[in-house]
C-alpha cells in the first residue's frame, strides 16, 4: 500500500468521529477496535492456510502457521486489553469481526499452490502493517505513548513476517 492507501485507511477508521470527540482518545479507541477485528480475521486466514496448504515446504511451513497465529493472537490480546484500559469496548463476536474487518476471507481450497497461500499471507500482513502505521499516526496525534508502543511492536512483527514470506517465495520484500 502507498501513503495514499494509508491515508484512505485512516479516513475510513476516523470518519464518524466528530471534532469534539477527537479531542479525547476516540480515534485511538477506533483504530484499536479496527485492529481487533482485523487481527481476528487475519488469524482465521492464517489458520485456513494451515489447514489447506499442500506441496513443497509443507513440512516446515505447517508448524510456522501455528507460530504466526500465536503472534497474531498475542497482538490481539494486547490491543483488546489496552482498549479496555482506556475505556473502550473491543469487538468480541464473529459477527462483529466479519462486519468491521477490512480483510477478505475466502473459502478454503486444496487447489491453491503453496505460493498462492503465501501470497495471500503477504497481502494480509501488508494490510496489517499499514493499519499499524495508522495506529502510530493516531496515537502520536492523541499523545498515547503506551498504545503507540503496541503498534510499533506489531508493525515490526508484521514487517518481519512480510520479509520472511517474500524470501520464501524467492522475492524481495516490498516494504
Amino acid at each position: 500500500m502507498t501513503q495514499t492507501a494509508i491515508q484512505s485507511l485512516y479516513t475510513s477508521i476516523t470518519h464518524s468521529i466528530s471534532n469534539q470527540e477527537a479531542s479525547s482518545n476516540e480515534k485511538t479507541k477506533a483504530v484499536l477496535n479496527q485492529a481487533v477485528a482485523d487481527l481476528s480475521t487475519a488469524a482465521s486466514i492464517v489458520h485456513q492456510v494451515h489447514w489447506y496448504m499442500r506441496g513443497p515446504g509443507f513440512y516446515y511451513l505447517h508448524p510456522k502457521m501455528d507460530e504466526l497465529m500465536d503472534s497474531l493472537n498475542d497482538h490481539l490480546d494486547e490491543m483488546s486489553e489496552r482498549l479496555i484500559t482506556i475505556g473502550g469496548a473491543p469487538y468480541s463476536t464473529l459477527q462483529e469481526f466479519a462486519d468491521y474487518s477490512k480483510l477478505e476471507e475466502n473459502q478454503g481450497s486444496f487447489d491453491q499452490t503453496m505460493d498462492d497461500h503465501l501470497a495471500k499471507l503477504v497481502e494480509v500482513y501488508t494490510y496489517l502493517s499499514n493499519l499499524y502505521q495508522v495506529g502510530l499516526d493516531i496515537t502520536d496525534e492523541e499523545g498515547d505513548a503506551p498504545t503507540n508502543d503496541l503498534f510499533t511492536a506489531a508493525q515490526a512483527d508484521a514487517d518481519k513476517t512480510i520479509w520472511m514470506l517474500q524470501a520464501e517465495r524467492g522475492q524481495a520484500s516490498k516494504k
